[in-house]
Order: structure tokens, then C-alpha cells, then sequence
């Protein structure tokens, strides 16, 4: 298994961040945007109350869900579904399979998620949401269609992936093109 600690994700950045402003001499009204980078595929679930992960960052090389994959391949037709509408192959590699591990797996997460009170979101939108203080929860078009979720014909999450995959939509964050302004960040607070 491949895994990592969200808040250890979210500390890292949050400390070159406070690093390159201090080097710089700059304060947070002196920073026009905040580019972000990220491996597309690793998945983070989190309490939106509480804002604290309730398991480890799956990371994108884990195929701890590649018996998902194999009992998805056996429904008829999904697998042609799948590439047709989202581009990809089904693969442990993609995050919808692992966002259904950890709610299959993680005591009493099935039951958060469907009284929406959990959010998931790839590295980008785990590091927007605590920027902006839990304001905003949000990804790009490229994120969003590394997930095996999120249908690349019409743009928007897949209705019958969320359904074979049994993830409840309230989870998942507003899409958006990447030039678009997400949010304000607070750069001040650790959170």
C-alpha cells in the first residue's frame, strides 16, 4: 500500500510557502496567485466540518483496489463505458476506485458521506480547501478527469460511475478551468 499524511501535505506546502514569503521579504497582499501542481490521481477524504482527513492520502501508485477494478470488469459493458466517456481504462491507478475503498473500508465513513459530511478531492483541491480555510472546494478539468469519475463529454462527474462505484455526489468538488480564480487564500493561518 502507498499512502501519505494529508497534513503532513498540507504542512510541507504551508511552510515554503511562509519560507519564500520570508526570503522575499513579501506579505500575503504582495502575492497575486497561487499556482498549484500535484500528482492528479492520489486520493484525500476529509471531514468538511472538521476539516481533518479521516485516513491517509491513497497515493496513485497504490493497487490495494485492483480487486474493485476486477469485479467492475465483470458488469457488462462498463468497461467500454468507462473509455468512452472518461477517456481512461479501468485501473487501481485512477482515484474513483480508491475514494470507494476508503468508504468501504473506514469505519463509519459510508455513513458520513451520505449525510454529506465528508469531501474528497485530489491533492489540488485538499490544498485550495485549506488555503482558502475550508472556503472553497473546487478542481481543474485535468484533475477532475484523472479520477475515472468524471465524464469528459459533457463535464461534468459521471452519473453512472457515482453509481457503480456507490459515491454520493455531494463529495466532490465544483469543477472549474484552471485560469480561473478558486478563492482568496489566508496565508496567515496554519489551519
Amino acid at each position: 500500500w502507498v499512502e501519505h499524511d494529508p497534513m503532513e501535505i498540507w504542512a510541507t506546502q504551508y511552510s515554503v510557502l511562509q519560507e519564500v514569503m520570508a526570503k522575499c521579504n513579501i506579505t500575503q497582499e504582495n502575492i497575486a496567485a497561487i499556482g498549484i501542481t500535484n500528482q492528479r490521481e492520489t486520493t484525500i477524504v476529509w471531514d468538511k466540518n472538521t476539516g481533518v482527513p479521516i485516513y491517509n492520502a491513497i497515493v496513485w501508485q497504490c493497487r490495494r483496489t485492483a480487486d474493485i477494478c476486477d469485479e467492475l470488469k465483470e458488469r457488462d459493458g462498463l468497461v467500454d463505458y468507462i473509455r468512452e466517456n472518461t477517456g481512461l481504462v479501468l485501473d487501481a491507478y485512477f482515484s474513483g476506485t480508491k475514494i470507494k475503498w476508503i468508504l468501504d473500508n473506514v469505519e463509519g465513513a459510508r455513513e458520513k458521506a451520505e449525510k454529506g459530511e465528508l469531501l474528497f478531492g485530489t491533492v489540488d483541491s485538499w490544498l485550495v480547501w485549506k488555503l482558502t480555510n475550508g472556503k472553497v472546494h473546487v478542481t481543474d478539468y485535468t484533475n477532475a478527469s484523472r479520477t475515472m469519475i468524471f465524464n469528459i463529454k459533457n463535464l461534468e462527474w459521471d452519473e453512472r460511475m457515482l453509481k457503480e462505484l456507490d459515491i454520493p455526489r455531494s463529495m466532490l468538488p465544483e469543477v472549474k478551468n484552471s485560469s480561473e480564480v478558486y478563492g482568496y487564500a489566508n496565508l496567515g493561518a496554519k489551519g
